[in-house]
């Protein structure tokens, strides 16, 4: 008769660091999976103009994220772009009107972890034709509302003589969900503000100073433009709050958008929250790749050294076909901001002839 030989028996301990050691080379799979795909996502998006983005070599000069960069652009005509430079065209729509209400530009050199943020005031004069009806219009808050977020996008690059690799237009609901998010911000209140419009419901009241204000708080700062009050005959009378045309107002909403931006940045945790605030307010050609590459550049980004601000110069009470207080760029100005101020994409210097900016003479 066979002799059976029993196996010893497989203590529970065992037993246990087998499983254990089973979910740990699973997990270390799915991390080295995951991993995989976030260095896909994070490779660098192709951006118009001259010098498009693409794959090169091993062996070169590294860009962001580990990415290669080519040490040499292939030679071609026209400008020649720097490399892993971006530019966006970011704008806020008025709740009513639908009309950009704030609109800027930003450069972001992603290797040199350096940017560039213009304002370019709303009432910049602007020749401009609706497409649908053939009417004129001649500030470029309108651009947006008569032929759409492109033609902004083309405008804008013409004033400032190079292309917009990427737009990001967000509604008001988005601006005050985001802060909201990052619960409040500092922010200094540059004028005290006292303005009541019952027909909108709308108060604004803060005393000049550093405030804490909520998603709310900082829609209403942004934007305020006049003061009321009521005069001995019991008339509601107002007055700008900002001198030079609506320059002053500019610069504080430019200011807000910054303080969010960091302070968001400074809570990376919350990064899904803040998606889910992006895809439901935000209208964007920015895809998923692009968004993580940049999401995880921004966060490297230093702003009290990284960052230059400024606005577009000019003149903000000329009459421009029998529309008033439109803003009237001046080229020169505009010429040294765009070369100066970490605005230029391009290696070389932008030139005047490159600049398409309207004048009343």
């Amino acid at each position: 008769m066979a002799r059976r030989i029993l196996k010893p028996a497989v203590s529970p301990a065992r037993r246990a660091g087998k499983i254990l050691y089973g979910v740990l080379v699973a997990l270390s799979a799915v991390i080295v999976l995951l991993y995989c795909v976030f260095l896909y996502l994070r490779r660098p998006p192709e951006y118009r103009g001259a010098n498009p983005v693409s794959p090169t070599p091993p062996g070169q000069v590294s860009g962001p994220g580990g990415q290669q960069a080519s040490a040499t652009p292939a030679p071609e005509q026209g400008p020649v772009r720097r490399e892993y430079t971006y530019t966006f065209l970011l704008v806020a729509t008025d709740q009513s009107s639908g009309s950009t209400d704030t609109m800027m530009v930003l450069t972001y050199d992603t290797v040199n972890q350096k940017a560039g943020l213009v304002s370019l005031p709303r009432d910049t004069m602007i020749d401009g034709v609706g497409e649908k009806n053939g009417s004129h219009f001649y500030k470029l808050n309108s651009m947006c509302a008569y032929n759409g977020i492109e033609a902004l996008r083309e405008e804008v690059s013409g004033i400032l003589g190079f292309p917009i690799d990427y737009y990001v237009k967000v509604n008001t609901r988005g601006f005050v969900r985001l802060i909201d998010a990052v619960g409040g911000i500092d922010f200094y209140v540059p004028v005290n503000m006292s303005y009541d419009d019952p027909t909108q419901d709308l108060h604004i009241h803060y005393n000049k100073g550093m405030q804490w204000l909520s998603g709310r708080d900082a829609l209403k700062v942004a934007r305020c433009r006049q003061n009321s009050y009521i005069d001995e005959d019991g008339s509601v009378r107002t007055y700008d709050v900002y001198g030079g045309a609506d320059i002053g107002r500019t610069d504080t909403q430019r200011n807000l958008l910054v303080a969010v931006l960091k302070k968001a940045l400074s809570n990376p945790q919350k990064f899904a929250e803040y998606y889910d605030i992006f895809l439901e307010n935000v209208e964007t050609d920015l895809d998923a790749q692009a968004l993580v590459f940049f999401a995880a550049e921004a966060l490297e980004f230093d702003f009290s050294s990284g960052l230059t601000a400024s606005v577009l110069p000019g003149d903000g009470t000329v009459t421009y076909h029998g529309w008033t207080w439109c803003y009237e760029l001046d080229p020169a100005g505009v010429l040294e901001t765009v070369n100066t101020c970490g605005l230029n994409p391009y290696t070389a210097d932008i030139t005047g002839d490159m600049l398409d900016i309207a004048q009343k003479g």
